[in-house]
């Protein structure tokens, strides 16, 4: 994923972006960059490797080396960023999340128009950001031009510009997959994916800008450049794994949905009557824990943290030089409570099942300490494709996806004609899915959240909702 942060201010306000940012690290662990505005300095930037490293330490002498009274940053899981722009609308910085999957089309269009060149990087590929930039620049002003590049672009971008004036432009990307929340105080304005960064700082929200919409922040004002779009497509996903649990998105927020979605799940195995001699639930990783305690409410089973990570030697950002190492690293952080795994019946909820290869160790390291029983229960619907809107799964092979890849196994291609049923536990094909998978993962039982359910504990019409990785419709 990624996110980004800006402050347009009458003070120094370096010091309040750099914490805004950082707080943005749970979007991403690859790259970190900030770049402000001074008055008698002009437009500065900074990027580092964040791989290693957090991005509060990475940027920890930026204040000796930066200063600024507006200024932008973001966490990025692609390409460096922000950019520095130099063209016919200004000097400029620029940051977006997204991603433009029609990227090498957009480049040979704009040699066509233009004739002129981009910085390439490793193997040619031109950075992102820079590719945005070019086409916003295709035109006569900011407006057209993010309309421009938003409309070329197939995929998604949000984007915020720094200009050399000190005042910020804030996008949202065309049909709202991602959030873009506005804040104010006193001293100015800010633009950020996740408003509880800004509230951290003194900003009360005033508003979280439409599908397409654009405005120009100032110290004064909030201008409206370009009204909303009728259409919204946000992102689901949003509120079922990667929104921070104190975000919301569209009045709904991230925690009471996760917890209203483990209810669901709860009254569905009730329903069912299956798992209903569980001792302990539990959630895994880290985000499908308040989904379990939405699951533990609603059963009246004991919620219990049944292994601890250990995150003082291995961080959420570390990334271990080799995968055998990754490997290691993924089981090293894990340290059972002996007590709440021996000779139980345990039921653990994930945020989803991607690919199952860490959950499967999960699952062999509780057999390990001695668990009578494991079932496992995903927050998400089977995920069926891997997203082209952002980039989620978007390294993923749909085949590599553990859904994808068993039914391949049982039915061969054709079984790729039938994955509405495959999604459904309700079918035959859904409950051959489901057994297949808890014999290859040593699962007791699984289950995944419906569609429905997932939406239902969203809250928000369907239509205003992306749901392709797991139903396949744009």
């Amino acid at each position: 994923m990624g996110g980004f942060f800006g402050i347009v201010s009458r003070q120094e306000c370096l010091e309040d972006v750099f914490f805004g940012v950082d707080y943005h690290t749970h979007l991403s662990a690859r790259r970190g960059g900030l770049a402000a505005y001074d008055p008698e300095i002009g437009l500065q930037r900074k990027i580092h490797n964040i791989e290693n490293s957090p991005f509060r330490t990475k940027f920890a002498t930026i204040f000796d080396e930066m200063k600024g009274t507006s200024a932008i940053g973001c966490i990025s899981d692609t390409d460096p960023q922000p950019m520095l722009i130099r063209s016919h609308l200004g000097t400029y910085a620029i940051c977006t999340t997204g991603i433009v999957n029609n990227a090498d089309s957009l480049i040979e269009q704009y040699f066509q128009h233009s004739g002129g060149h981009f910085d390439a990087m490793t193997g040619g590929r031109v950075n992102t950001t820079e590719l945005v930039a070019a086409l916003i620049d295709l035109k006569e002003d900011f407006v057209s031009g993010i309309r421009f590049a938003q409309d070329a672009v197939e995929g998604t971008a949000s984007i915020l510009i720094l200009r050399d004036n000190g005042a910020l432009i804030a996008a949202r990307d065309k049909v709202g997959r991602l959030p873009m929340q506005i804040g104010k105080r006193a001293d100015g304005h800010c633009a950020s994916f996740e408003a509880f960064a800004y509230t951290k700082l003194g900003f009360e929200h005033v508003k979280e800008l439409g599908p397409g919409e654009i405005v120009e922040l100032t110290v004064n004002e909030i201008r409206q450049l370009a009204p909303p779009r009728e259409e919204m497509r946000m992102c689901a996903f949003l509120w079922s794994y990667y929104g921070y649990p104190t975000s919301t998105y569209e009045g709904v927020n991230v925690e009471m949905m996760r917890y209203r979605n483990g209810a669901i799940l709860a009254e569905a195995d009730k329903e069912k009557n299956i798992a209903q001699d569980i001792d302990y639930i539990g959630g895994v990783p880290d985000s499908g824990t308040p989904h379990a305690i939405g699951y533990a409410n609603k059963s009246g089973i004991p919620f219990a943290r049944a292994f601890i990570k250990y995150t003082p030697t291995w961080a959420r950002s570390f990334t271990a030089p080799k995968q055998s190492d990754s490997k290691r690293v993924a089981k090293m952080k894990q340290i059972p409570v002996v007590d709440l795994i021996h000779d139980k019946n345990l039921l653990f909820v994930d945020d989803s099942i991607v690919r199952g290869t860490q959950l499967k160790e999960t699952v062999d390291f509780l057999y390990e300490n001695g668990a009578k029983a494991v079932h496992m229960r995903s927050a998400c619907p089977p995920i069926m494709y891997g997203c082209k809107y952002l980039n989620f799964s978007r390294a993923t092979n749909d085949l590599d996806l553990i859904a994808r890849k068993v039914m391949l196994e049982l039915e061969g291609e054709e079984s790729f004609n039938h994955i509405e049923e495959y999604a459904d536990s309700n079918t035959q094909r859904g409950q051959k899915l489901r057994q297949a998978i808890c014999e290859k993962f040593n699962f007791a039982s699984l289950e995944f959240q419906s569609l429905e359910g997932v939406i239902r504990a969203i809250g928000i019409e369907p239509c205003k909702l992306c749901t392709y990785c797991w139903n396949g419709k744009e």
